[in-house]
């Protein structure tokens, strides 16, 4: 996992507290980031980063 990629992909889509799925989605296709990657870092953030408007339904 690239930690720093993350958080400059983050920091251009203005992600601090949550995430929604379509920008997890978005950040993933434009900076060749894994899905699973996305998801630990959000989950090993502190604070964890809250994932919203899951497109699977697991997270509101």
């Amino acid at each position: 996992m690239d930690r720093e990629l993350i958080e400059k992909a983050f920091e251009e889509f203005g992600i601090t507290t949550e995430i929604r799925c379509e920008q997890a989605f978005a950040i993933c296709e434009k900076y060749d980031i894994a899905k699973m990657d996305i998801a630990r870092y959000c989950n090993r953030h502190d604070p964890k980063i809250k994932i919203r408007a899951c497109q699977l339904g697991c997270f509101k």
